[in-house]
């Protein structure tokens, strides 16, 4: 499974679910689903998460057990 550290770094920015989406431009409800591992976003998603938080995406996303 994939899991993320997108709920993580938000609240180091002490960013609102709300906050994240609209800076990503999706929904609040898809901001939980990914947090809550049950949505995995698309490849642009992931690279635009990966551009806000200033990071790889390997460093926010990655497989359960390897990190």
């Amino acid at each position: 499974m994939i899991k993320n550290r997108l709920k993580v770094l938000r609240a180091e920015r002490n960013w609102t679910q709300a906050e994240l989406a609209d800076r990503l431009k999706i929904s609040r409800q898809a901001v939980i689903s990914i947090e809550k591992y049950k949505y995995l976003p698309s490849l642009e998603l992931t690279f635009k998460i990966a551009r806000l938080f200033g990071q790889p995406i390997e460093q926010i996303f990655y497989l359960e057990g390897i990190l």
